[in-house]
């Protein structure tokens, strides 16, 4: 039997690839979203295509306490989950002083919170069994202070922290913990934060969903504890370290300004 993976924002983006992946591998899926037609879409395209396992969970993670009632849930369905991949993820762009509080309590929420709860309770379970594996989704954001996306970036350097140190803890029990680091993807992500206009999406040519998947399901199943996609992105994020950092934050600011029409 193949091993089975728990996927949160499982269906689009990164996500959604990643579900692919670890199905075309003969894995089988727990995915873990807010909209059930498409998880049941993607359930039907995945057994059919690959004739492994899959099951969905339609969850709003926003809700308190969400990913105790995801586990509850796995638990009840007598599912062991071999692989978590903590994909799903929010933000906004715009500055700090003007956005109302329920986008940044949001942010910290899902980016942190949820992230945490998750890794909190399914860790239990791989210490058990002495094996596992863990992917949280950070950003090449990570890396340095975003201004515009103030609160954003700090939920993701937290990911990317949390992650080195857990990786640390546990992986001479058998257990790996990967942080995935993309910089801008082709996801949908960047019009939902109102970024489609900015210099960065301007100047560069985004990655696919699938692209950035493929290279962070490598880099999991090989227990990488840091993986940056991109050559640009790891240049950047290397970089930072022998810059002045009221220069970093400059130039971030500045990246991040909309273009002029």
């Amino acid at each position: 039997m193949g091993t089975t993976a728990l996927i949160t924002g499982a269906s689009s983006g990164i996500g959604l690839e990643l579900a692919k992946i670890h199905a075309s591998r003969g894995g089988n899926l727990v995915l873990v979203a807010r909209r059930e037609e498409k998880l049941a879409n993607l359930k039907a395209d995945l057994e059919k295509k690959y004739g492994v396992s899959v099951q969905y969970i339609v969850k709003d993670l926003f809700i308190p306490n969400a990913p105790k009632e995801v586990y509850e849930e796995v638990e009840n369905r007598n599912i062991t989950v071999d692989y978590l991949i903590n994909n799903a993820g929010f933000g906004y762009f715009g500055m700090f002083r003007e956005a109302d509080w329920d986008k940044d309590f949001q942010t910290i929420d899902l980016n942190i919170t949820v992230l945490t709860q998750f890794c909190k309770l399914f860790l239990q379970d791989m210490l058990k069994q002495g094996s596992g594996k863990i992917m949280n989704i950070a950003s090449s954001a990570a890396f340095q202070p975003g201004p515009k996306m103030a609160v954003y970036y700090a939920t993701k350097a937290y990911v990317l922290h949390f992650s080195e140190a857990l990786n640390n803890e546990v992986r001479k029990m058998g257990i790996t913990v990967t942080t995935l680091c993309p910089g801008p993807t082709t996801t949908g992500f960047p019009t939902a934060v109102d970024r489609t206009n900015s210099r960065l999406l301007k100047i560069l040519s985004l990655p696919t969903a699938r692209e950035v998947a493929k290279y962070g399901y490598k880099a999991m199943i090989n227990g990488r504890s840091v993986a940056i996609y991109g050559t640009l992105n790891t240049v950047m994020a290397t970089s930072v370290r022998f810059i002045p950092r009221s220069l970093v934050v400059k130039t971030v600011r500045l990246i991040q300004e909309k273009s002029k029409p």
